[in-house]
C-alpha cells in the first residue's frame, strides 16, 4: 500500500462532523494501480440527513455578517499554506497527476480561496434613480444579493483540488449551505478541505463532504430543498441531471475539444512551448486541454518538426519524481480507449507523427495530423496526452473549423494581427478567447464555462456568487411626495 501523507480511512464529512459508517471506496494509487487507501461511502440516508442539516442551516449561514465568512475563509487559507506539501503528495497519489504540477494545484486552491475571502466583503447591489418622470417622484430604489439557500456540488475527478474549491469557496463567500460529492477516484483531496472547514466556527449543517455512489448522485439533482446544483464532469451526466433538477438553478461545466489557432507571423517557438504544456499538462486531461491545433500553410513545416522535438523531449513515468511531466491517466481503461481512438484515426489515414504507445494507464505524449473531422479524436474529447493538427490558408477558414464542433469552453488563436485577434473573439462560438495563448490557460477569478455542449452558466468566484444568490428590490415612496 502507498503511503499517504495521513491514513485512513479517511471518515466522510455529515453536517460538519467527521463519520466513519464504514470503509468500503478504495482509492488506489494511479501509478502503481495499488491500493493507497479507504474511504468511508454514504448512502442515500446520508445525503437526505446533509440536505436535511443544510437546509436548517440556511438561515443562520446567511446571517454570517461578511467578516465572518472571510474569516472561515482565511483560516482555510492558512491551513491550506501550512498542509501545502501533504495536499501535493495526496493529488499525485490519488489523481495520477506529476508532482509539480500538484503543487502548482494547490497553489490555485489557495488562490481561489483568498479570491473568495476578497469577495466575501465586497458590496453586491445598486441604488437605482427611480425618478425617471413625474409620476416616480420621491421614489427610491435599492438592489441587494442574498443567498439563494442549500446548493448541491458534484466535482471532478482531474482537479480534485481546485475544482472543489471553485464551488465551495463562493458557497461560503455567498453564505449558502452545501452538500458535495467529490469524484470516487479522488476523495481525499475534498475530505482533508472538510477536515479544515470542521476546524471553523461554520453553522452545524452548513457543509457536508460525501464520497457516493453513482447512484446516489441523482438526489442532488432532484431534491427541491436544494436550490442550485453545480456540477462539473461529463456531458451525457450533466445533461441528464439537469433534465431531472426540476426548478433549481443549474451550472454545468462539462466536456471539451478545445482548438488552437496559429496564425501566420506567429513565433513558432513560442507558440510550439504553449501548445506542448497546453496539451500534455496532466496527461491532457483537462477539459480545456490543447485538441486541436490548426497552423498556417506557411508555419506547419517548422512548428510540425519544432513540436516533434519539443514533445520528445517530456519525461513519463512516476508522477511524484520533480521530473517527470507525463504521469499515468486516471486508469487503463481511460488509456485503452484513447489508444483505440488513435487507431481508428490511423485506421481512417491520419498520419501518426509521435507516440501512440501505452504501457497500463500510460500512455505516451500522442500527435496526429490529417485527423478526419469525423473521427473521435477530431470530434469528441479525447482526454488524454493527444493533439492533431491540420494546416490551413485562410483565416475566415479557420474560424469555421474551430466552430465545426458540439463543444465550445476555450479556444487560444497566436496571431500578430490585432484585427484577427477580434475577428477571432467576434466569431468563436466558445466561452472564452485566448489570444497568443493556449486555451488551457486560466485564472480563478475570470468567469469560466463553456456553451453549446460545454455546459452552462458560469464558474470563477465572482460569477458563482452571482448564481448563489438572488436580487432582492427595496423600493421607498418619500412621505411628503
Amino acid at each position: 500500500m502507498t503511503r499517504l501523507p495521513a491514513q485512513g480511512p479517511f471518515p466522510l464529512y455529515l453536517a460538519n462532523r467527521p463519520e466513519t459508517p464504514n470503509a468500503d471506496l478504495q482509492v488506489t494509487d494511479k501509478y502503481r494501480n495499488t491500493p493507497a487507501a479507504r474511504v468511508a461511502l454514504a448512502d442515500a440516508a446520508m445525503i437526505d440527513r446533509a440536505i436535511a442539516a443544510a437546509t436548517s442551516a440556511a438561515p443562520e449561514m446567511a446571517a454570517l455578517a461578511p467578516y465572518q465568512r472571510q474569516a472561515v475563509l482565511r483560516h482555510c487559507i492558512e491551513r491550506f499554506d501550512q498542509r501545502a506539501k501533504e495536499l501535493a503528495t495526496v493529488v499525485c497519489i490519488e489523481a495520477g497527476k506529476p508532482i509539480r504540477d500538484s503543487h502548482a494545484e494547490v497553489t490555485r486552491l489557495i488562490d481561489t480561496f483568498q479570491i473568495a475571502a476578497d469577495e466575501a466583503v465586497r458590496p453586491r447591489g445598486q441604488m437605482l434613480n427611480l425618478e425617471i418622470g413625474p409620476r416616480t417622484k420621491g421614489y427610491r430604489g435599492w438592489v441587494r444579493r442574498f443567498p439563494i439557500g442549500p446548493c448541491s456540488f458534484i466535482s471532478p475527478f482531474n482537479f480534485p483540488l481546485n475544482l472543489v474549491a471553485h464551488k465551495i469557496a463562493p458557497a461560503i463567500a455567498a453564505g449558502c449551505p452545501f452538500v458535495l460529492k467529490p469524484a470516487s477516484l479522488t476523495p481525499i483531496s475534498a475530505l482533508i478541505i472538510g477536515e479544515i472547514l470542521a476546524e471553523t466556527d461554520l453553522p452545524e449543517g452548513a457543509f457536508s463532504i460525501l464520497p457516493a455512489r453513482v447512484e446516489q448522485v441523482e438526489a442532488f439533482a432532484t431534491d427541491p430543498r436544494l436550490k442550485l446544483l453545480s456540477f462539473t464532469g461529463s456531458p451525457d451526466a450533466g445533461w441528464k441531471l439537469r433534465a431531472k433538477a426540476g426548478k433549481k438553478k443549474v451550472i454545468l461545466e462539462l466536456g471539451g475539444n478545445a482548438a488552437c489557432i496559429v496564425d501566420a507571423g506567429s513565433d513558432v517557438d513560442d507558440a510550439a512551448r504553449r501548445l506542448i504544456i497546453g496539451a500534455f499538462y496532466q496527461s491532457g486531461q483537462s477539459c480545456i486541454s490543447v485538441q486541436r491545433i490548426y497552423i498556417h500553410d506557411s508555419l506547419v513545416d517548422e512548428l510540425k518538426r519544432t513540436l516533434i522535438e519539443g514533445i520528445g523531449k517530456l519525461k513519463s513515468g512516476d508522477p511524484l519524481d520533480e521530473e517527470v511531466s507525463i504521469g499515468p491517466m486516471i486508469s487503463e481503461s481511460a488509456a485503452s480507449r484513447l489508444e483505440e481512438w488513435i487507431q481508428s484515426a490511423i485506421a481512417a489515414g491520419a498520419k501518426l507523427l509521435c507516440g501512440g504507445g501505452r504501457d497500463g494507464a500510460m500512455h505516451e505524449p500522442t500527435l496526429l495530423e490529417d485527423v478526419p473531422e469525423d473521427q473521435p479524436l477530431s470530434c469528441q474529447e479525447a482526454f488524454g496526452p493527444v493533439a492533431v493538427i491540420e494546416r490551413f490558408s485562410d483565416f475566415e477558414e479557420a474560424l469555421d473549423r474551430v466552430n465545426r464542433s458540439r463543444y465550445g469552453i476555450h479556444a487560444g488563436v497566436f496571431t500578430p494581427s490585432i484585427d484577427h485577434a477580434f475577428r477571432a473573439w467576434d466569431r468563436l462560438e466558445v466561452g472564452g478567447v485566448l489570444i497568443n495563448e493556449v486555451p488551457s490557460f486560466r485564472v480563478d477569478n475570470m468567469p469560466y464555462g463553456g456553451v453549446k455542449e460545454s455546459g452552462i452558466g458560469r464558474e470563477g468566484v465572482a460569477c458563482a456568487i452571482e448564481s448563489m444568490t438572488e436580487a432582492r428590490t427595496m423600493v421607498i415612496r418619500s412621505a411628503t411626495r
